[in-house]
């Protein structure tokens, strides 16, 4: 149970001043809480920015487009002429070098008059413009005399908002939860914190909200630093217990002697690259043991993972024992079992696929030959985790595009087997530092060759206007027998609009190439989806005008032409794994990128870093540069760290020092049970890593 010191911060966030019933919706709202904010969501909702007032100029020095404070003198009002009138009502004010002109649109002007008497002297806070050569400050933030003046910090922070909610509003709450903030013990080793110079927890959390200056709301800066580093080391701990837990069950040793590995290796078209070598070395000495295997191979786009997983597999169906893979849709399971059918006939591997939509005899029988050992390997999707299906003796589990799932379905398909090993496969490479943030509690193989026969790829960058050339080299290529892909952009990040933009482009197309022209998108039926990609993958079209649903895995090694629609709207990774559908036949590819300008920064250095390299290594760690951890993994995986505080393109630093310390403490006390470590157990609530707090508490 959640330590009781923690109480307070887990009360509703409409206890808090400001907040009541009317705005706790909002709240909800803003903090992403729909099931009811708390007062933790209100402490850990950061500000982004300040408005620093402590710049208080004579009028004549104050710089244009800056908040400024002035001390000014009220000496005119300059009311509408009629009430009806939509001009603004304007005041003068002025000090002994200038004037400034306060505009108020739609305002008060009984309001406007008493709080700004002609005579008075007041204290004006707001930005600073230019306006024909007239200096102005449109709705000041800020009107205030001296006693007013004096309760003003000097620096305000400024959070990010949501329709109906102020400044003011989230500030008071901010404030409420900061004072209901409890007395707690220090977490992190004494060595850490005299290494890096961090503040107190509660104090980085003050310093955050009560900027004394710009520099406190830093995401470099101290305080933000002390914070990110307590929700990575929480992080770590969950993950290092999770590995524990899982790695207690004692593994089962797969003793094989290879042969059906040789017998497919020799079946192979191509010999394994070295990077295919010893990553399934790796796979296969974790095998052998008698430790659990909990892997991660993750390889880019085109590198033979399915490959590495079947030579496993294979030698756990020699050792006696079956396996399954799962993919996250049924055109990739579908794409898997094909693949992998004609090799496994060769080894003697008896295999079936198993998906949603099985006829219910087909469906039976295959249960059926799972259960009573009478198949050797199973490939699906979702379906395969479900209570009806049950395996004579599950040894080895592959989970393929692992960050499409969570961590609970991963161990659910792992659980239908005694002390079951676990592979998880990823097309995405994953920068370094992400590995350990979300992949902790696994080793890591990666294969950064690709196999022999993969062609390089031309990538060239357009801009759209010149989109009629770019039909006109189609119908080209064409004629010389080749195949396309074309994708739509990402509209708003709206899969209703999304889909109406391929529609468009598929409607535009066939006006032009006819029948030749196929889509497919996210929300086709999956028959419906199945059969576009059939039609393409047998040419009966020539053209796949797509969503980003061919993002992952579909492999037509006849399609040579890639051509992306309004390239500036994606990120680097999904360009590259977009590219990644061509070059994988004995064809020359190519890949258009179709931009709309001008070009921002970070859109330009995406589309150079794709022209300029094909190794989705080195694109991972640029993307993560370029865009912060948030999107790096696509599709967030149901079970990662939502982190609120630690940003990995700034912080990633911090990540090897979290995870020795959290080594350190579990090595000291594999469960936190040491009387130094109640702290961390505290940490570990705190940051909402239930899961591991559990198994903590389960002993």
């Amino acid at each position: 149970m959640r330590p009781s010191l923690l109480d307070p911060l887990f009360a509703a966030a409409a206890t808090l001043p400001g907040i009541g019933p009317k705005n706790a919706k909002l709240f909800d709202r803003l903090l992403d809480r729909p099931q009811g904010a708390r007062v933790v969501d209100v402490l850990f909702h950061l500000p982004h920015a300040t408005l620093d007032r402590r710049t208080r100029p004579k009028i004549r020095d104050a710089v244009p487009d800056t908040i400024v404070t002035i001390h000014a003198k009220v000496t005119e009002h300059r009311a509408p002429q009629s009430q009806r009138a939509r001009a603004p009502f304007k005041v003068l004010v002025e000090d002994d070098t200038g004037d400034v002109e306060l505009v108020f649109f739609l305002a008060n002007p009984e309001w406007v008059r008493a709080r700004l008497p002609i005579g008075a002297t007041r204290w004006i806070s707001g930005r600073l413009e230019l306006y024909d050569g007239v200096r102005q400050i449109v709705h000041p933030d800020k009107v205030m005399d001296d006693e007013e003046i004096a309760r003003l910090p000097p620096v305000e922070p400024v959070y990010a908002l949501t329709e109906g909610l102020y400044q003011r509003t989230v500030a008071r709450a901010a404030e409420g939860a900061l004072k209901r903030l409890p007395r707690l013990p220090e977490w992190i080793a004494a060595e850490t914190i005299e290494k890096l110079n961090f503040p107190a927890f509660a104090g980085a959390l003050a310093s955050m909200h009560r900027p004394a200056a710009p520099e406190d709301v830093d995401p470099a800066g101290p305080a933000a630093t002390r914070l990110a580093y307590d929700e990575l080391l929480s992080n770590q701990l969950a993950l290092l217990l999770m590995r524990a837990r899982m790695r207690e069950t004692a593994g089962r040793a797969h003793e094989a002697e290879g042969v059906l590995g040789r017998r497919l290796e020799t079946a192979l078209p191509f010999a394994l690259t070295g990077a295919q070598a010893k990553a399934l070395e790796e796979i296969r000495a974790d095998l052998r043991s008698e430790k659990r295997m909990i892997r991660l191979l993750q390889g880019d786009v085109g590198s033979g993972k399915t490959v590495v997983a079947l030579l496993a597999m294979a030698d756990v169906v020699e050792a006696g024992r079956q396996a399954a893979m799962m993919a996250p849709t049924e055109v990739l399971a579908r794409q898997h079992f094909e693949r992998m059918t004609s090799l496994a006939a060769e080894a003697g591997l008896r295999m079936a696929l198993m998906t949603g939509r099985d006829k219910t005899s087909e469906r039976r029988e295959t249960l059926s030959a799972l259960a009573a050992g009478a198949l050797d390997i199973v490939v699906g999707t979702h379906a395969l985790f479900q209570d009806a299906v049950v395996f004579a003796d599950l040894g080895l589990a592959v989970v393929d595009e692992q960050h499409r799932f969570g961590v609970r379905q991963r161990l659910a398909l792992a659980g239908k087997g005694a002390a079951t090993d676990l592979l998880v496969m990823t097309a995405t490479p994953i920068p370094r530092s992400l590995v350990l943030a979300y992949f902790g509690d696994m080793d890591v193989s990666a294969l950064r060759e690709k196999p022999p026969g993969r062609q390089p790829i031309d990538t060239r960058a357009m801009p759209i206007e010149r989109i009629g050339e770019i039909v006109a080299a189609l119908s080209r290529a064409l004629g010389h027998g080749a195949r396309a892909y074309w994708i739509c952009p990402l509209v708003e990040e709206s899969e209703t609009l999304d889909v109406a933009a391929a529609e468009d482009r598929a409607e535009a197309l066939r006006l032009i190439f006819g029948d030749a022209v196929g889509l497919v998108h996210g929300r086709m039926a999956g028959p419906d989806k199945d059969a576009a990609m059939e039609r393409f993958q047998s040419g009966e079209t020539r053209i796949l005008v797509s969503t980003t649903v061919v993002e992952v895995g579909v492999d037509v090694p006849e399609a040579t032409i890639m051509i992306v629609e309004h390239a500036e709207r994606f990120g680097l990774a999904q360009l590259h794994q977009l590219r990644g559908r061509v070059g994988r036949g004995a064809g020359r590819s190519s890949c258009l990128l179709l931009y709309k300008g001008p070009l921002g920064d970070t859109a330009k250095a995406r589309i150079e870093t794709l022209r300029e390299t094909e190794d989705g290594f080195r694109i991972a760690e640029e993307d993560l540069r370029l865009r912060g951890e948030g999107d790096v993994l696509g599709a967030r995986q149901a079970g990662a760290p939502g982190f609120r505080f630690a940003r990995l393109d700034v912080h990633a630093g911090l990540l090897a020092r979290a995870r020795r310390d959290a080594e350190a403490a579990i090595a000291r006390s594999p469960r936190l049970a040491a009387d130094d470590d109640q702290n961390l157990r505290l940490l570990l609530y705190l940051f909402e890593r239930d899961e591991a707090a559990k198994l903590v508490e389960a002993g």
